[in-house]
């Protein structure tokens, strides 16, 4: 495999950033596939004729967007973004098995309370109603991906003992899986907290989702709030004339 990944010395453009844009160039003409490794630092030092220091950060440059992953002790590879359908309505779950893949959960809270004015206002329901909240890790393979907040009506939801590891599946069982609804989207850093659950560094890229569904009655059935990993995730949607 004949690779050009030299940098043009007499460009504005820093080495860095030209050396990145070189591998990416290759990565996206699959001369790397997804979990394929790259050469390492001193082979990509001799194939670029530039520092070390150059060549890892032009790497840097490449995982901040999501492209590559360093294992320790291993390498640095070529990583595999998961695409979510912005214009579907489904759960974790559902994408998970979609995906030939395995969901998993680590509970951080389940519990009865009140709910905030905000969340009583999204909700449709008063401030001394009951709901149901909810704090989860959501894995993919045993790999934390995302953690969600939910806030859902109790009277929608069975026994709180008798949930699920999917909240969909758990709402269809008392008829209020959701049929509906609308989601947003924004980038963010993640917080220390947020950084230590999901496993990457502090204030890496991650997507917050804020999603509101309805069941069949165009009653409100969720409130959930999403931290997806930005290296790990792009959503894409169908566009129509």
């Amino acid at each position: 495999m004949t690779l050009d990944l030299a940098p043009g010395r007499t460009r504005s453009t820093p080495l860095y950033l030209q050396i990145a844009a070189n591998l990416k160039q290759h990565i996206i003409a699959g001369e790397w596939g997804v979990g394929e490794a790259l050469p390492s630092e001193r082979e990509l030092c001799a194939l670029t004729d530039a520092s070390r220091v150059t060549v890892r950060k032009a790497i840097e440059e490449l995982i901040s967007e999501g492209l590559l992953v360093r294992r320790q002790g291993s390498g640095t590879f070529v990583n595999r973004l998961i695409e979510a359908k912005n214009d579907a309505l489904g759960s974790f779950s559902d994408e998970a098995v979609a995906r030939g893949g395995t969901a998993g959960t680590i509970w951080i809270m389940r519990t009865i309370a009140r709910p905030t004015e905000d969340e009583a206002g999204i909700l449709k329901i008063g401030a001394d109603s009951d709901v149901v909240r909810l704090g989860r890790v959501r894995l993919l393979d045993g790999e934390p991906l995302a953690i969600e907040h939910a806030v859902v009506p109790k009277p929608f939801l069975p026994p709180i003992d008798d949930l699920g590891e999917s909240l969909y599946k758990t709402l269809e069982t008392v008829g209020n899986r959701p049929v509906g609804g609308t989601q947003s989207i924004h980038a963010s850093l993640a917080t220390p907290t947020e950084a230590g659950l999901l496993s990457i560094e502090e204030q890496s890229a991650v997507l917050r989702i804020e999603r509101v569904t309805r069941n069949a009655k165009e009653e409100v059935v969720e409130l959930t709030r999403s931290v997806y990993r930005g290296d790990r995730y792009k959503f894409v949607s169908d566009l129509h004339r």
